[in-house]
């Protein structure tokens, strides 16, 4: 690993220039690129992140491709972040208790037979190289509720909407964070009931309830991709609940920077963010993953704000 220098400014691509990537369906609308190489310039690294459109039938081979090719690290995004649980050769705690992977780390196996990540490597590649996946997404999505939304999940009734990858590791996390009352609402009924079941084995006497709540709730969080489109509507629309009986709505999707979820709370009166903060914090933290190193947070989210917002 180069330490380089701190300009702000990437050293020219070489042959000695060392990958991580995104990998989703699709992935066009990501800003993890911007961040991310904002983030590795600031620190140094002859690094470059890129992204790839990748179909869930070929994700095993996309993983295998990367670490075959010296990859130090892999983010994930939808429809990826519950497939990957079976295609990783190590699940972090993270992973297990969150129940998705959203963050692979490539290692090398030392002389002293220690795995570290590939990225501490110099020369060539070690004969040895395994996956790691971790979850980054449940701590960055409390870091954010609390620090862009200024809501605080302990002791919160919370609606959240989807019971996918991002749905099911926030379902968790929520539930870790000891709310009031959790209500899971999916396409899928069996879908959240399943999650919900597990909510209960793993938190007894916390209430969750599948269905919209008839009350007023304190947040609303939107984990699905309702929203991601321009010809979406709110992920509320038609439903037996209102954004009006919500006092502060987050929706995980960064980009369009207000969603039609979040123009419907707004125009209610309700407090609202976007995952812009969600984003940076499960992303510097994969970057601590794989460089071993702090991450530059205060620049990587200028060139978030600088990417998505044009400011």
């Amino acid at each position: 690993m180069s330490a380089g220098n701190t300009t702000g400014s990437p050293p020219p691509l070489s042959a000695a220039t060392r990958y991580c990537a995104v990998l989703g369906h699709p992935i066009r609308h990501s800003a993890s690129p911007a961040m991310q190489n904002a983030g590795l310039a600031e620190l140094g690294l002859d690094w470059r992140y890129l992204a790839f459109d990748v179909r869930p039938e070929a994700l095993r081979t996309a993983i295998a491709g990367a670490q075959a090719m010296g990859f130090l690290g892999l983010n994930l995004t939808v429809p990826h972040k519950l497939l990957a649980l079976d295609l990783v050769d190590v699940l972090d705690e993270s992973a297990r208790t969150w129940g998705a992977v959203n963050t692979i780390r490539f290692e090398g196996q030392a002389g002293d037979g220690s795995w570290q990540p590939l990225g501490a490597f110099t020369g060539p590649p070690p004969a040895a190289i395994r996956t790691h996946g971790f979850n980054t997404d449940a701590a960055a999505l409390a870091r954010s509720l609390r620090e862009d939304l200024g809501v605080d999940p302990t002791g919160a009734s919370v609606v959240l909407l989807g019971a996918g990858g991002a749905g099911r590791a926030a379902a968790l996390k929520l539930a870790a964070e000891q709310v009031a009352h959790l209500y899971l609402v999916n396409r899928t009924t069996a879908k959240a009931e399943a999650l919900a079941e597990e909510i209960r084995a793993r938190h007894p006497g916390l209430p969750v309830t599948v269905g919209y709540p008839a009350a007023k709730v304190d947040l609303v969080v939107n984990a699905t991709a309702c929203g991601l489109h321009p010809a979406d509507g709110s992920p509320l629309d038609g439903a037996p609940f209102s954004v009006a009986q919500a006092g502060a709505v987050y929706d995980m999707i960064y980009r369009p920077v207000e969603t039609p979820l979040l123009a419907a709370a707004r125009a209610a009166g309700a407090r609202t963010a976007n995952g812009l903060g969600m984003l940076l914090h499960q992303g510097a933290d994969a970057l601590e993953l794989w460089s071993g190193r702090p991450a530059p947070r205060a620049v990587m989210r200028a060139a978030l704000e600088s990417h998505i917002y044009g400011i």
